[in-house]
């Protein structure tokens, strides 16, 4: 996550903020670097960052007195031996002061979550979650589901813990309320309602089927039912339905029936029973067993659970339960909306400040407590115990994961097993829309943060020379390898490659990789058998030889799991590109023209190709268009032999 600027309550200590010790690989370089700030330290809250030789972060912390806190980076002896590594690799610090104690808590998560450094608890997984966003700036508000900032006018309900949670409830919602879920260009070229009205789930303003003042009411009964009212929503349905039927209209009640029965389900399919807890509200739990750490978060929001996700934390090695979970809250909400409160499984020592620094970050007063009694200590309960089985699943999974590696090690000759995999493919129709893929994989699974995209821009290539495309994706890889990480210290490097393709796939990453001098990286090209049948694999190795496993073996399956996950993630980011060449603007490609340049050049030719074709005399009348801007125009879409 990028961090912004940061605000003018921070003020740095330039004086203090980098100063460089003795380069000597032992702690006591690392204590009289520490010394060396100790002496212009102030004595007021702050947050530090310990930097090694090469400048790297290695650990952010933050301090009510800066001076009282590092000091205690100098008495090595009462270190655990986790700290003291970090003391012994530190060469300089960076300094900076806050006003309060609850800005440090709040400076530091944003600083840990850009830096990543290797001796803080990191929250390691990185996807966004999923809101339902309803819009207020049309007519005829539209309801979908949201990932990204939230930057649209309107209302945002969540977050949800997963895609999945957010459409069951989405698809129930368009029963009950039946709000439309089309784009705004889909709405205002309909001339008959669409498949969604036949079948129940949208109320079809788009052709005037409802009135704006009833679709008005719709709207204000889904933001009770989202914001809590679910019950007063109940009676409202209930109510409607009774009057139909008294009135003997009994197709219209029937409609309230099933409008009712939706409304039911999406209250009774909770995981936890939410009621009692309050309106808005987090749920966290810790689990720790065989030194990994679970953590399980509840989201309950307007009284309803709108799902659970586990997380597990990176870096817990001799740290405290109670370190890592204050550690985790503060990252966890850096990027999360923070609900009126927060339930924890337990007590924690800094309870006090995470909650003023949570409340400064919601703008509003949020608790957070440690329920001893009561339906709110059931709730937490119900979240530990699904925590520790959550804990359970991976461990048993991280154990067959292990093995699994332990195989593979074992099939291609490695000397330990592989803790990071490399596999990669390229996809295109026809030499159009080229661009390879890589995914990555290591003992706890998939790392998606770490999968990556190659667009084939270099006319060099042959469209659709699969050879051409894997030596440049693999090139491009491996010299950005080299010049960010020459010492292979970061743990970026593969211990194992993974070529979707056969012996010329193969020898063409060998000989990018020869021309580089990278020459201790297993590589294993993975072709499908006869008739392209799953089961049927060959492996090409780089010394020549070529192995099938035994069909229905583990380890085949996990190569095929490889395998088609990065022909998946190819595909996918094929498409995608695919579909924005569709789209793609000739105006897009011009140096110069902005939005809003191009905006006027289209309201005034009407069409790009329009603009294209125009004359230097006609582009010189556009509004906004300058001659010499006029000229350049001219020139791309015109250029001279």
């Amino acid at each position: 996550m990028a961090l912004p600027p940061p605000p003018d309550r921070f003020s740095e200590d330039i004086s203090a903020s980098t100063v460089r010790g003795r380069e000597t690989p032992d702690i006591d370089a690392g204590v009289a670097a520490i010394r060396n700030v100790l002496r212009t330290l102030p004595a007021r809250p702050g947050v530090y960052r310990m930097l090694d030789s090469g400048g790297d972060v290695l650990y952010v912390g933050k301090a009510r007195a800066l001076k009282a806190r590092v000091t205690n980076y100098t008495q090595v002896t009462r270190l655990p031996r986790r700290l003291q590594r970090m003391v012994a690799q530190t060469r300089s610090m960076t300094i900076v002061t806050t006003n309060s104690e609850s800005e440090a808590l709040l400076l530091e998560a944003q600083l840990i979550k850009r830096f990543r450094p290797a001796y803080n608890v990191l929250l390691r997984d990185d996807k966004s979650f999923p809101f339902i966003f309803l819009r207020e700036d049309h007519a005829f508000p539209r309801i979908s589901k949201h990932r990204g900032a939230r930057v649209g006018k309107g209302i945002y309900y969540g977050p949800f813990a997963s895609a999945g949670a957010v459409n069951t409830t989405l698809n129930a919602l368009q029963k009950v309320f039946l709000l439309r879920s089309c784009s705004d260009s889909f709405f205002a070229n309909r001339s008959r309602p669409c498949l969604l009205h036949q079948i129940k789930r949208c109320s079809a303003p788009c052709v005037d089927r409802i009135e704006p003042d009833a679709y008005a009411e719709l709207v204000d009964d889904a933001k009770a039912f989202l914001s809590g009212k679910s019950q007063e929503v109940q009676r409202k349905l209930g109510g409607l339905m009774e009057t139909a039927a008294a009135a003997y209209d009994f197709e219209l009640a029937a409609v309230f029936r099933d409008r009712l029965r939706a409304l039911t389900y999406i209250q009774g399919s909770q995981a936890i029973n939410a009621a009692d807890a309050a309106t808005d509200a987090d749920i966290v739990a810790l689990a720790c067993s065989a030194g990994v750490m679970c953590i399980q978060v509840f989201f309950i929001r307007g009284g309803q659970n709108w799902g659970h996700r586990a997380f597990f934390p990176a870096h817990t090695t001799e740290v405290a339960e109670d370190e890592v979970l204050a550690a985790f809250l503060a990252q966890f909400y850096d990027d999360v909306p923070v609900p009126r409160e927060v339930l924890l499984d337990r007590t924690l020592d800094e309870m006090t400040l995470l909650a003023d620094a949570l409340s400064e970050r919601a703008g509003k007063r949020v608790g957070l407590r440690a329920p001893q009694r009561g339906s709110s200590k059931r709730l937490v309960e119900q979240a530990t115990r699904n925590a520790k089985e959550a804990l359970d699943r991976h461990l048993a999974e991280s154990t067959t994961q292990g093995k699994l590696l332990a195989e593979l090690a074992e099939l291609f000759d490695l000397a330990a097993p592989p803790q990071r995999i490399e596999v990669y493919d390229n996809s295109h129709i026809q030499g159009t829309a080229a661009l390879g893929a890589m995914i990555v994989a290591g003992p706890e699974g998939f790392r998606k943060n770490a999968y990556r995209k190659f667009n084939m821009k270099d006319p060099s290539i042959t469209p659709g020379d699969d050879f051409a495309m894997m030596k440049a994706m693999l090139g491009r890889r491996f010299v950005r390898l080299e010049k960010e990480d020459p010492d292979r210290t970061s743990g970026d490097w593969p211990d194992l490659l993974l070529i979707d393709g056969g012996r010329g796939q193969l020898n063409a990453v060998l000989e990018v990789m020869g021309e580089l001098g990278v020459f201790n990286v297993c590589v294993v090209g993975v072709a499908k058998g006869p008739d392209r049948n799953a089961g049927r694999e060959t492996f090409y190795l780089p010394n020549g030889r070529e192995m099938t496993l035994p069909p229905n073996t583990p380890v085949l399956f996990f190569l095929q799991r490889l395998r088609d996950e990065a022909h998946r993630f190819a595909i996918g980011a094929h498409r995608a590109k695919r579909s924005k060449a569709i789209v793609a603007n000739p105006l897009d490609d011009v140096p110069g023209i902005g939005p809003a340049r191009k905006r006027a050049l289209l309201m005034h030719f009407g069409t790009s190709r329009a603009v294209r074709g125009a004359t230097l005399a006609d582009l010189e009348k556009a509004p906004g268009i300058s001659k010499g801007m006029a000229a350049a125009l001219h020139g791309h879409f015109h250029p001279k032999g």
